[in-house]
């Protein structure tokens, strides 16, 4: 006949402590709650690797040493979309007095109209913008003497009239400038 076997002490002790540890720390999952934990007593070495998430975080939660300069990486970073000012600075050319694009960015074309008369189109938009001209070698010459005016393009948003004249200002002469538009 089998007997029954009284479980040893040890036994006991070992099951009674292990259901008060599991049971606490289903007790302390269920009742502590974020107003329970103190401001600023949770760091960064408390978080598991790649576990924190952007959303996560309160918006100027993160000081400067919170982040490893190692970790930042530039050509992860895209362009923002309809950033006027951004975008604006991209917008150059460097023309020459015979109205060749010399170099520039965001430049579609460049045609000489008339003596001293140029229309410098680009890749978007540019009538609401501010326009800067200033005569200028196209390489490492000295900059000409005279005067250069801009104005939008009638007839094209995304262009620009540029206009050069002698050093008195009477007569347009063909001069080499450089033209930046900023949005």
């Amino acid at each position: 006949m089998n007997r029954l076997r009284t479980p040893s002490p040890s036994l006991v002790v070992a099951c009674v402590a292990l259901f008060v540890a599991l049971g606490g720390v289903a007790y302390a999952a269920s009742t502590i709650g974020s107003e329970d934990i103190i401001d600023g007593s949770i760091r960064n070495r408390d978080f598991k690797d790649g576990t924190l998430r952007g959303q996560e975080a309160k918006r100027n939660g993160f000081g400067g040493g919170a982040i490893k300069e190692s970790s930042l990486d530039a050509s992860q970073l895209k362009k923002v979309k309809n950033a006027g000012s951004a975008d604006g600075v991209a917008r150059q050319a460097v023309v020459a007095a015979t109205g060749t694009l010399s170099r520039g960015s965001g430049t579609t074309s460049v045609t000489r109209t008339g003596e001293g008369q140029y229309q410098v189109v680009f890749d978007a938009d540019v009538k609401g913008c501010a326009y800067a001209a200033t005569l200028g070698d196209i390489a490492d010459g000295s900059p000409p003497a005279g005067e250069v005016a801009v104005s939008s393009l009638a007839g094209n948003a995304n262009g620009v009239l540029v206009v050069t004249h002698d050093s008195t200002g009477a007569a347009t002469v063909d001069k080499p400038f450089h033209l930046i538009v900023s949005c």
